[in-house]
């Protein structure tokens, strides 16, 4: 019985399958424009997802391993779009790897990403070839270090928080109502969520968003409602949340610039009924401080200076 070859069609078939990806430098568009559709600000998984489908890759497509794996070529190449992205100028990331869109990259044309493509290669082999001889080791690709706002147009000192966040309340209360959801979205992204998403506009049912949770090894989803109001926040606005959550999140976020009178926190701790947790205007505040989304803070040392009289008389006497 004549022996037969090994068959080549599964490598063959994979090579074929790669060819079919374009590579990292025409996935620059694609990604940009994802992460804008997507609000502005998105998660590794969130824009991974958003380039694939806006790309209409095949299951096939999605499953090929680089190399031996464990990551697959698709978020291989995309993840180098990212990075060149940054590089670029047009995205930022922080440090809980939450991308966004920068100023620029929201103006940037398509027919501009080449020219500063070449100008963000050229300058990375410079400063690769100046500091080759001493650090051989250095990486190729800029730090994901976090995203770097503009000048702040005041600076506080530590007692001074309501006035800042007196300011900070007036800025997000001169935002559109589209700005405000964005503003959220990306608040929960840089808490934990692994997903936000901004449902339709015409048939929300009192939901702004539906974000999934993610705590260790556990995920919930959570329907959120953003009220951009000043004022205060009553009991109604806690069940009309609660009344849309059903089927579409095991717990509520109400999230306000306003306050909450105390019967609309007594009714969102209700025994019995779903959970709807609160975010007043002061906690928002404290939010976006913490994690940096437009509040920046500068740790200051500061020394108490003590001055002893009677050192000086004591030398008299000596």
């Amino acid at each position: 019985m004549q022996e037969q070859e090994p068959r080549r069609d599964g490598v063959a078939g994979q090579q074929e399958l790669i060819a079919q990806l374009p590579p990292y430098t025409e996935l620059l568009w694609p990604t940009l424009q994802a992460l804008i559709a997507l609000g502005g600000s998105a998660s590794n998984n969130e824009l991974d997802g958003a380039v694939v489908e806006r790309e209409g890759w095949s299951p096939e497509l999605q499953g090929i391993l680089h190399g031996e794996g464990p990551g697959t070529e698709v978020e291989y190449r995309l993840a180098w779009a990212r990075t060149y992205l940054k590089g670029m100028g047009l995205l930022a990331n922080s440090r809980r790897a939450v991308w966004s869109v920068t100023k620029q990259g929201r103006a940037v044309t398509e027919p501009e990403l080449r020219p500063l493509l070449l100008a963000f290669t050229a300058d990375k082999r410079r400063q690769r070839l100046s500091r080759k001889a001493n650090t051989p080791d250095a990486q190729v690709l800029p730090l994901a270090d976090a995203e770097t706002d503009a000048a702040p147009d005041q600076v506080y000192s530590e007692a001074d928080a309501a006035a800042w966040k007196s300011t900070v309340l007036e800025a997000v209360l001169a935002m559109s109502s589209t700005a405000f959801e964005r503003l959220t979205q990306r608040l929960l992204r840089e808490a934990g969520f692994s997903t936000a998403t901004i449902t339709g506009r015409t048939a929300d049912g009192g939901i702004d968003g539906i974000g999934m949770c993610q705590i260790s090894l556990l995920s919930f989803p959570v329907a959120f409602q953003c009220k951009r109001v000043s004022g205060s926040v009553g009991a109604g606005a806690v069940r009309d949340l609660r009344g849309a959550m059903a089927g579409r999140g095991e717990k509520g976020l109400l999230i306000t610039t306003a306050t909450f009178t105390s019967e609309a926190r007594a009714e969102s701790r209700r025994d019995g009924a779903p959970p709807v947790d609160l975010i007043d205007g002061d906690r928002l505040c404290e939010l976006l401080k913490e994690h940096g989304l437009g509040v920046q803070t500068r740790t200051r040392v500061v020394e108490d200076v003590a001055v002893n009289t009677g050192f000086f008389a004591g030398l008299e006497s000596s």
